[in-house]
């Protein structure tokens, strides 16, 4: 074990056990590790690592028939694995916090933002009204939310995920606690969000002296503010150690595997592309309106902005920038699941953006989309051959030549055709957004369209995806349109870049040059923001 003079928090050969039928019988083995205060311990893995059934034991969250079956957790002196309910339930908050990695799914939608931070005040203090309601606008301002007295009347609906993420870290160091745990709090957000979040963290642990557990599958997060790391795999730490020491010269070879999968910043040699394009787009604009009555409060919002882009024949177009920036939008036009405003779509000779919803859908396999989230994207059910097999049915092949198909493409993305006969549940994250690659593959299409097809897997199942993607452009000639909010990753997939802000396209070129050698301060900004990137640049090697 790895001790700690004056560890705040210790694990002591800690083991937590899975029900009967799991896939293997422990969540944690043998865990040890110690952090103190005014520290930011990084506990780093692949999805079923144990890192989050870590953190859900030490606040002892578990799910029913998960337990812990051997160790300690010592807090303050105290073994937290002794502790009644009700010592818990004081813990909580006040001694250890939490943040969570979805805010969505951890705020009440029911309640203000305001109304679930004064909770713990009102649970865990005797403080009069008009003290919390001071307490929550100090706190909404210590994580720097603009405006703290709306935010505080808003519903989590009516934030952005940004600002979800700091209300949730607000909540989180309402009672001062010594130790806050952070599950994955950046994942899903934008390189500039990240940052902020990191920054703030990190500000706010220098500051109330607050030791910090922070869980992550992102090594760029590390090398940004870990002072420590623990590698984790199977439920078992395979290494540990000061930062500087396990990025720089990592001892294990999974840790090595792991950083050596983090996409590098430097865009790799361009490839020779076709002069041809294959997707032409002018001029395309989309504007949502909502609300109002009689004309009172309406909000208009233009996503996308006249944007003009051409995709040439068998090569990668990268669409990056922020959350809101109108990328997915754009998306979304060019496959006519929404449809433009104005400007021109041009497809095989046809302008996609003037056909009827019947030309879309007869239209529809030379152009096919893969989405962010596949597990919300395919039917829970029906078994995986039959949603792959969905579009070629629909479109006049045989049921049974169609499935047969369908195992065909499971073993070209990389799947065991013989699982093609589960759910999408029985498949992990990985393998499910391959089965969204091979459903959209099955029309056989001649432009794909991935939105942040990678931005929710682990580094090495994300590597994976990444080169299954520049394997089948190159065998299939396929032309891809790329959505990403991450740079390194639109780094190695793509041949061209657009960056777009506030719905319209800043700047676009080849990717070395965009990512060489920006030129617009917006793209310039998106760069600097990026975790770790000196890290990513002289450590990280090429995946694709």
């Amino acid at each position: 074990m790895s001790g700690i003079v004056d560890a705040i928090l210790s694990l002591e050969h800690l083991g937590v056990s899975l029900p009967r039928g799991a896939d293997r019988p422990h969540a944690l083995s043998d865990v040890s590790l110690s952090i103190a205060s005014n520290e930011i311990l990084c506990v780093v893995g692949e999805s079923g690592s144990g890192k989050s059934m870590m953190a859900n034991a030490i606040m002892r969250l578990l799910p029913n028939e998960v337990r812990i079956d051997s160790g300690r957790m010592v807090f303050e002196g105290r073994d937290l694995c002794a502790a009644s309910v009700a010592e818990m339930r004081q813990v909580r908050g006040a001694g250890i916090a939490m943040i969570f990695q979805e805010p969505m799914t951890a705020l009440n939608p029911l309640r203000t933002i305001g109304d679930q931070i004064a909770e713990m005040f009102s649970i865990h203090t005797k403080l009069a009204k008009a003290e919390i309601s001071a307490k929550v606008l100090a706190l909404l301002e210590d994580v720097r939310i603009p405006d703290p007295k709306v935010a505080a009347k808003a519903y989590p609906h009516e934030l952005s995920g940004g600002q979800r993420q700091r209300a949730m870290i607000a909540m989180a160091l309402a009672l001062d606690p010594k130790l806050l745990i952070a599950d994955e709090p950046t994942t899903a957000l934008d390189v500039t969000t990240q940052a902020q979040i990191l920054k703030l963290i990190r500000d706010l642990q220098q500051r109330k002296k607050t030791a910090v557990l922070f869980v992550t599958h992102d090594f760029g997060v590390v090398a940004e503010i870990a002072d420590r790391v623990v590698v984790m795999q199977h439920g078992v730490v395979v290494e540990q150690g000061a930062a500087a020491q396990v990025l720089n010269d990592p001892r294990h070879p999974y840790t090595k595997q792991l950083i050596a999968a983090v996409p590098p910043l430097k865009a790799p040699p361009a490839r020779i592309i076709s002069g041809k394009n294959i997707l032409t787009i002018s001029g395309v604009s989309k504007t949502y309106r909502t609300g109002g009555f009689l004309g009172r409060g309406a909000r208009v919002t233009p996503a996308v902005q006249d944007v003009s882009l051409n995709l040439p024949k068998g090569a990668t177009l990268g669409i990056v920038g922020e959350s809101g920036s109108g990328k997915s939008t754009l998306a979304r036009c060019i496959v006519r699941l929404i449809d433009p405003e104005t400007g021109s779509i041009v497809l095989g000779g046809k302008d996609w953006a003037k056909l009827t919803r019947e030309e879309v859908r007869r239209e529809t396999r030379h152009i096919q989309m893969v989405f962010q989230d596949p597990f919300a994207s395919l039917n829970p059910r029906r078994k995986a051959a039959e949603l792959v097999a969905q579009g070629p049915i629909v479109h006049g092949t045989p049921r049974a030549e169609a499935i047969a198909e369908a195992k065909e493409l499971f073993a070209l993305v990389g799947l065991n055709p013989s699982s093609a006969d589960r759910f999408p549940h029985e498949f992990s994250g990985g393998q499910r957004q391959r089965i969204g690659l091979a459903r959209a593959l099955a029309l056989k299409p001649d432009v794909l369209v991935a939105d942040e097809p990678v931005s929710a897997l682990d580094v090495s199942v994300q590597a994976q995806v990444l080169k299954l993607l520049a394997e089948l452009r190159q065998r299939l000639g396929l032309s891809i349109i790329f959505i990403t909010h991450d740079l390194r990753v639109a780094a190695q997939i793509c041949d061209l870049v657009a960056v777009m802000k506030d719905g319209a396209v800043v700047e676009q070129g080849l990717a070395a040059e965009v990512f060489g050698n920006p030129q617009h301060p917006y793209t310039q900004a998106l760069l600097a923001a990026i975790p770790g990137g000196k890290f990513a640049r002289e450590h990280a090697t090429a995946t694709v």
